[in-house]
């Protein structure tokens, strides 16, 4: 099944930082445009800064990740991003997807096997094996490793810091997003599965967790090509508008700031809209395998 077979998704969100720069300024980079693939199409993007400052933009090669820096000085920094996209997922049969042989890992999908700052997937070799070794190698595998992950680990608002680690939250067994996914990472990474950690907006989150926000979670590289999950099964994986991917959360940062500021909670807003043909489609939950990656034939080009 590809993502021809269904008419694309579409979903408008807008992201209003808000920050306080203190003495001396601040450089900022912010990671809140949505990655540009074949499957999640730009269609309008209005980003704004006030006060008005020089800007400059970089897209990483690999992951497309697109970067925003900037300097502030002392005061306030106000950041809008309001972006429609359209979401034309590839879908796949699960029982289709196999694991790929490491000898198959294509060059830049390599670093995602390895152990990163909070995903000691070392640590964690011999208990992932023994929970998930025995299993068919393939996305049923990984989807056991997501749904263990959600049926351990509950879901619990400040938990955890910037410093938790997949081993602190296998053994507190509480955490937010970014603490299911980096434990679903470090597991997967433990039984040889590329895994990498993923920023982005979610529709469909449950109101009673708070207001909207950015959202962590997981894309597995198998059948030659990244599927999302989400361990924390707090929203809809076809509602998924990726802005960044890495190892861990160190490299998909929404913001990460050099200095000292105040800042307000990120105003997350999303909602699904009226697609070319005048027809509102509503993310769901389903039983095929999702990805709005690029796919193999273009991941040889421009990455993963």
């Amino acid at each position: 099944m590809t993502a021809a077979a269904t008419p694309p998704i579409r979903l408008r969100y807008k992201a209003d930082l808000r920050y306080d720069v203190r003495a001396d300024g601040c450089d900022f980079i912010f990671n809140v445009q949505a990655t540009r693939t074949p499957q999640q199409r730009v269609v309008s993007e209005a980003l704004h800064v006030s006060p008005e400052l020089a800007m400059h933009t970089y897209i990483e090669p690999v992951t497309q990740a697109r970067f925003l820096r900037l300097r502030a000085d002392t005061g306030p920094l106000r950041v809008t991003c309001e972006t429609v996209v359209d979401l034309a997922h590839h879908r796949a049969a699960p029982a289709s997807l196999e694991e790929v042989w490491i000898s198959e890992v294509p060059a830049q999908v390599l670093p995602y096997l390895y152990p990163s700052r909070y995903c000691e997937s070392d640590r964690l070799h011999r208990f992932a094996f023994a929970e998930f070794g025995s299993l068919w190698q393939g996305y049923g595998r990984v989807q056991a490793i997501r749904d263990w992950v959600l049926r351990h680990v509950d879901f619990l608002s400040n938990s955890s810091d910037a410093n938790t680690s997949a081993c602190d939250t296998l053994v507190t067994k509480q955490g937010v997003c970014r603490d299911f996914a980096h434990l679903m990472i470090a597991l997967c990474r433990a039984v040889n599965i590329p895994a990498r950690f993923a920023t982005g907006i979610d529709y469909g989150a449950d109101p009673k967790l708070g207001p909207p926000d950015f959202h962590a979670y997981v894309e597995a590289y198998v059948g030659h090509r990244w599927y999302l999950f989400d361990p924390s099964g707090t929203a809809i994986p076809m509602g998924f508008i990726r802005l960044a991917t890495g190892r861990d959360a160190a490299d998909a940062a929404f913001a990460s700031i050099f200095g000292s500021v105040n800042w307000q909670a990120p105003l997350i807003e999303i909602e699904a809209i009226a697609g070319a043909d005048g027809v509102c489609r509503v993310p769901v939950h389903c039983d095929d395998a999702l990805s709005t990656d690029a796919g193999p034939r273009e991941s040889a080009v421009g990455g993963p």
